[in-house]
C-alpha cells in the first residue's frame, strides 16, 4: 500500500510522534471504463456489532444467572458468568458463558442437555483454562451485575463522535481549515445527509463531549442514530470561532481528539490533495476525505488509516464514486464505525484498555471476596437486574438493537428453499450444475429444485465423500466399509447417459471397473481444488499417503468423438506417483499449491496435537502449528492464496488460526511467525468451515456464524435449528428445519430457574416450546445459499483477468439432451481468487498519485502489523469434505 510519513509536533514545534498512513483509494486507474454506482453491494456490514458482542447485557441482565470468581495458576483473578437461555427464541436451549480476564473477554456457547452434567470446571476447560490457584466460587451479591456491565463496556464503543472538518480549495494547513467560519452550500448538503441539526442546550441524548447547558461549544450540532448507534459529529464550522486565536484551539480540542475525522474538501480532483500530515494530531488515526462533484452530483471517498490500525471493511468501490447519496451515507457511516472499532485494537488503545480491565478485575475481586455468600439469589439478584437493564437502555449506553427487534434488510447469506420435506439422511453431497448429487441412506440421488429426485446408485453403494468435477467430466467418490473402502472414479457423461436412457440403477457390483488401484482401506482423500494442468489426489490409508495424478489438457473441450472413444471407466487415466508415510493417520488433509506447481506442492495434515506440512515431492514433514490444549477436535484446514503465496485457515475447537505459508526455500517451506498471522475464536465449536470471499462461515449444530476473511470479525450469527451442511464447493447447501433469514430477533426468552453453588445442572428443566406435537418428526428441508449472493457484489465488478465465463455442453448422444458441464470449480474459484486479491489491495491501499514520490519513499507491498492484526485471504477454495 501507499505509506507516507506523518509528523506531529507540539505547540513549540517539537516532534511528538511520527506515524505512517496507508491509503485506500478504491481501484482508480484500473478498469474505469464503466459507470460508477451501477453494481449492487452485499458486503457493507458493521463488524462485531453490539447485538452480537454485548452478551452480558443481552443474555444475562433481567434473568437469573450465575457468576463465579477464581484465580488462575499465575494468581490472576477471573470471573465467569453463565446463563441458560433460548437462542433467539428458536427453541434451542444453550449455555452462554463469558470468561472475564485481564487480557479480555472470551465468549462461548455450550449445548444444553437435561441428562449430561455440566460443571464450572468443564466450561473453563472448554475456554482452555484448566489450572487454578483457587477453584471458582459462586457470587450471590446482586451488585456484581453492575460491575460486570462496566467490564463489558471496556470492550468497545457503543456511541461515537466523529470530527467533520471543512477545507476550502487550496487550503493546505490545519490552521487554514479550522479558521473557516462557514461552509459552502455543498458542505451544508453533506451535513444534512449525515444527520439532523439539533440544539445543544437542553439536549438529552448522546452529547459526544459537547456542552448541553451553557452553549460553550456552540449552539447546534449534527446528530444521528445509525443501526442503533448514536453518533455526534464535531463540525468545525459549528464549533466556537475566535478571530484572535488563529489556531482555533477550541475547535481543535474536539476534532483533534476524535479517532476518526471526515475532511470535506472543496475543489476539483486535480486540486492539491489532502494529506494526513496537514493535521497536527497524535490522536486521530483515520481520515475520510470526501469530495463533491457538481457535474454528476456524486461523492468521491478516500480513506487514510494509521498503519497500526487493523484492516477493516467494507472495501471502497472501484472507482470510489457514489451517485446514490443514501448508499454513500450508509457506506461512510459503516466504514467509520468499523474504523474506530479497529483502532481500539491498536497497541495505543489496547494496552490502555488491558491495564484498565486488569485494574477493574483486581478491584472487583477484592471487593467481592468477603461477600461471596451474601444475598438471596431468587429475589435480591433478579430485581436489580431488571432495573439495571432498563437504566442502561434509557441512558443510551446500549444500542437500540439490543432493546428492540433490530433492523431488517436483505443479507447475502439469506437462503432459498431447494427441496421441501427431504425424508432421507444425508451422508455427503456435491453440486452438479444447478442440481445436487446426494449420498443418502436410500442410495445416491440427483436432486433438482422443484423436481422429483432421480436415483443414480442404489443403497448398496455407500459413498462417504465425493467431488463432482464438471470440467473434467469426473465424479470422484470414497466408499467406506473398513478394509473394503475404495476410491472410485466415474465419468459424469456416462452417469448422465444412464439417467437419460433410464437404464437400471447401478449398484456397487457394477462399479468394479471404477476402483482406483492401491486405494483399498482408505479412510480419507483430498484433491487440489484449483487444478490448472494436473488433477492431484492424495489418499490416506491409515498413516500412509498415496499421491495419484491425472494428466489432462485444460484447453481440451469435450466433443462427441472424445466421448464415444473414451471408455466408460476413467481409471486408466490415473497414475500412481509415490507413497508417503506419516507418524499417525491424518484426521484432516488439504492440498496446498506451490507458486510454481513443479516440486513445491504441499499437503497439510492434522493429527495428534498438530498441523504439519508435507512435501509432495520429498515426503518431508514440517511442523506448521502445535495445539496447546488437552483435547483437540480438528475441523478443517482451508487453503487460501494471494499473489501466488499460500495461506491456511487452521480450524480446531473454538479456534481459527491463519498461517502464512511462504514458498519453498532450499527445499523446505519457510514456516515461522509472521505479521500476517492472526487468530480468532468462534462462539460455538463448528463441525465445518466454508470460505466464500469475503466471508468465512462456521457451521454448528444450530447456527451459522459469519465472519470476514480479512480480519475474522463477526458480522452475523444466523440461528438455524438442526443444521447439517450438505455441500459447499460452489453454492452452499444445507439441511435444516428452518431457513436462514436476514432479519435479527434480539430478544431472548425469559426463563425461571434456580441457582446452585456447586453445579449448573441444578437448573430446573427450562420450559422451551416443543418444536412439534408429541411423536411428530419435524420436517427437514434442503436450502441453498447462492455463491453469487455472497460474492455477487464483487463478481459484478470487472475482473482484471483473461478468464471468461464458459459453459461446456457435451454433444447430444443418441437423442438425449445433456446437462451443461460448467467450470463451476475452476473458473469460479479463479475469479474469487482474483476478487479477493484485489479487495485486499484496496484495503491496504494503492499508490496515491497525488502524493509526491519524495514523500512516499517506499511503495510497500506488505504493511507490517502486530501479531493480532487482521489479514488477507485471497480465497480460492471453499471447504471440501472433511
Amino acid at each position: 500500500g501507499s505509506v507516507e510519513l506523518l509528523i506531529s509536533s507540539d505547540a513549540d514545534g517539537a516532534i511528538q510522534r511520527a506515524g505512517r498512513f496507508r491509503v485506500e483509494n478504491g481501484s482508480s486507474g484500473e478498469n474505469t471504463d464503466y459507470a460508477p454506482g451501477t453494481w449492487h453491494r452485499t458486503d457493507v456490514h458493521l463488524e462485531n456489532p453490539e447485538y452480537h458482542t454485548r452478551w452480558y447485557f443481552k443474555y444475562f441482565l433481567g434473568k437469573v444467572h450465575q457468576n463465579y470468581l477464581g484465580t488462575d495458576a499465575e494468581k490472576n483473578p477471573f470471573f465467569l458468568s453463565v446463563v441458560l437461555s433460548d437462542q433467539n427464541n428458536q427453541r434451542i436451549p444453550q449455555y452462554h458463558s463469558i470468561l472475564w480476564r485481564k487480557t479480555g473477554t472470551q465468549k462461548i456457547c455450550l449445548p444444553y442437555s437435561p441428562t449430561k452434567t455440566l460443571s464450572v470446571k468443564s466450561i473453563l476447560s472448554a475456554m482452555s483454562l484448566d489450572k487454578f490457584e483457587k477453584s471458582p466460587r459462586e457470587i450471590f451479591h446482586p451488585e456484581i451485575q453492575k460491575d460486570l456491565l462496566v467490564l463489558e463496556e471496556q470492550e468497545g464503543s457503543v456511541n461515537f463522535k466523529f470530527g467533520v472538518l471543512y477545507a476550502k480549495d487550496g487550503q493546505l494547513t490545519d490552521d487554514e481549515m479550522f479558521s473557516n467560519e462557514t461552509g459552502s452550500e455543498s458542505f451544508q448538503r453533506f451535513l444534512h445527509l449525515l444527520g439532523d441539526t439539533i440544539t445543544l442546550k437542553g439536549w438529552s441524548g448522546y452529547r459526544g463531549g459537547l456542552d448541553t447547558k451553557n452553549d460553550t461549544t456552540g449552539t447546534c450540532s449534527i446528530y444521528t442514530v445509525f443501526q442503533g448507534h448514536e453518533i455526534m459529529f464535531h463540525v468545525s464550522t459549528m464549533l466556537p470561532y475566535s478571530r484572535e486565536n488563529k489556531q482555533q484551539v477550541e475547535r481543535k480540542r474536539h476534532i483533534g481528539n476524535d479517532i476518526v475525522t471526515i475532511i470535506f474538501q472543496e475543489g476539483e480532483d486535480s486540486s492539491p490533495a489532502f494529506k494526513p500530515s496537514m493535521i497536527r494530531s497524535h490522536f486521530t488515526h483515520i481520515f475520510a476525505l470526501v469530495r463533491y462533484n457538481k457535474q454528476n452530483d456524486s461523492y468521491r471517498l478516500k480513506i487514510f488509516s494509521e498503519e497500526s490500525v487493523p484492516l477493516f471493511g467494507p472495501p471502497l468501490p472501484s472507482p470510489p464514486v457514489f451517485t446514490n447519496h443514501q448508499e454513500f451515507r450508509d457506506f461512510v457511516l459503516v466504514k467509520l464505525i468499523n474504523g474506530e472499532k479497529a483502532t481500539l485494537e491498536t497497541p495505543t488503545f489496547s494496552q490502555k484498555r488491558q491495564r484498565t480491565l486488569d485494574m477493574l478485575i483486581r478491584s472487583l475481586y477484592q471487593d467481592m471476596s468477603p461477600d461471596l455468600h451474601k444475598g438471596n439469589v431468587s429475589q435480591k439478584f433478579l430485581h436489580p437486574s431488571h432495573a439495571l437493564k432498563l437504566k442502561t437502555t434509557v441512558k443510551g449506553d446500549t444500542t437500540t438493537n439490543l432493546a428492540t427487534a433490530g433492523f431488517c434488510k436483505k443479507e447475502p447469506w439469506e437462503s432459498q428453499s431447494f427441496c421441501s420435506n427431504f425424508p432421507h439422511e444425508v451422508v455427503c453431497a456435491d453440486s452438479w450444475g444447478q442440481s445436487l448429487l446426494v449420498s443418502t441412506d436410500a442410495g445416491i440421488l440427483l436432486i433438482d429444485d422443484g423436481q422429483p429426485s432421480v436415483p443414480v446408485f442404489d443403497k448398496t453403494l455407500q459413498i462417504k465423500q465425493m467431488n463432482v468435477l464438471e470440467a473434467l467430466d469426473l465424479l470422484i467418490a470414497r466408499t467406506d466399509k473398513g478394509k473394503d473402502s475404495r476410491v472410485l472414479v466415474f465419468r459424469l457423461s456416462a452417469i448422465q447417459k444412464a439417467i437419460e436412457t433410464k437404464k437400471m440403477i447401478r449398484s456397487k457390483y457394477d462399479c468394479r471397473e471404477n476402483k482406483l488401484e492401491r486405494t483399498k482401506g482408505c479412510h480419507l482423500y483430498a484433491i487440489n481444488t484449483h487444478h490448472g494442468s494436473e488433477l492431484r489426489i492424495v489418499v490416506a490409508i491409515r498413516n500412509k499417503l498415496l499421491l495419484v495424478t491425472k494428466k489432462y489438457n485444460s484447453l481440451n473441450i469435450l466433443t462427441s468423438t472424445s466421448l464415444l472413444s473414451s471408455p466408460e471407466s476413467p481409471v486408466e487415466e490415473f497414475q500412481y506417483i509415490r507413497e508417503i508415510c506419516l507418524s499417525d493417520p491424518p484426521v484432516v488433509m488439504t492440498l496446498v499449491d506451490g507458486p510454481t506447481g513443479d516440486s513445491d506442492n504441499m499437503i497439510c495434515v492434522a493429527y495428534r496435537h498438530q498441523f504439519d506440512l508435507v512435501s509432495e515431492s520429498t515426503g518431508e514433514s514440517y511442523r506448521l502449528h502445535h495445539v496447546e490444549t488437552n483435547r483437540v477436535n480438528f475441523v478443517a484446514a482451508i487453503d487460501v492464496y494471494e499473489d501466488g503465496e499460500a495461506g491456511l485457515f487452521l480450524c480446531y475447537n473454538y479456534v481459527c488460526q491463519y498461517r502464512k505459508v511462504y514458498p519453498f526455500s532450499g527445499g523446505s517451506p519457510l514456516i515461522q511467525p509472521s505479521a500476517y498471522d492472526f487468530h480468532f475464536s468462534w462462539n460455538q465449536v463448528p463441525y465445518a468451515v466454508v470460505c466464500a470471499f469475503p466471508y468465512v462461515l462456521a457451521f454448528t449444530t444450530d447456527s451459522i456464524e459469519i465472519r470476514l476473511v480479512v480480519n475474522g470479525n463477526l458480522v452475523h450469527t444466523a440461528v438455524v435449528p438442526e443444521l447439517q451442511l450438505v455441500a459447499s464447493r460452489s453454492d452452499i447447501y444445507f439441511k435444516a428445519t428452518a431457513a436462514v433469514s436476514g432479519s435479527f430477533d434480539s430478544t431472548s426468552k425469559e426463563m425461571s430457574s434456580k441457582s446452585s453453588p456447586q453445579t449448573l445442572t441444578a437448573y430446573e428443566k427450562p420450559e422451551f416450546p416443543l418444536p412439534s406435537l408429541e411423536g411428530e418428526v419435524p420436517c427437514k428441508n434442503l436450502y441453498k445459499i447462492p455463491l453469487s449472493n455472497l460474492v455477487g457484489r464483487s463478481i459484478e465488478r470487472p475482473l482484471k483477468s483473461p478468464l471468461a465465463h464458459k459453459v461446456i455442453t457435451t454433444t447430444t448422444l443418441s437423442g438425449f439432451t445433456s446437462l451443461p458441464v460448467t467450470h463451476s470449480l475452476s473458473l469460479s474459484r479463479m475469479e474469487i481468487k482474483e476478487i479477493a486479491s484485489r479487495t485486499r489491495k484496496e484495503l491496504l491501499g494503492l499508490l496515491d498519485e497525488s502524493v509526491p514520490k519524495t514523500e512516499c519513499p517506499q511503495k510497500l507491498k506488505n504493511v507490517s502489523r502486530r501479531q493480532s492484526d487482521p489479514k488477507q485471504g485471497a480465497v480460492r477454495s471453499s471447504s471440501s469434505d472433511r
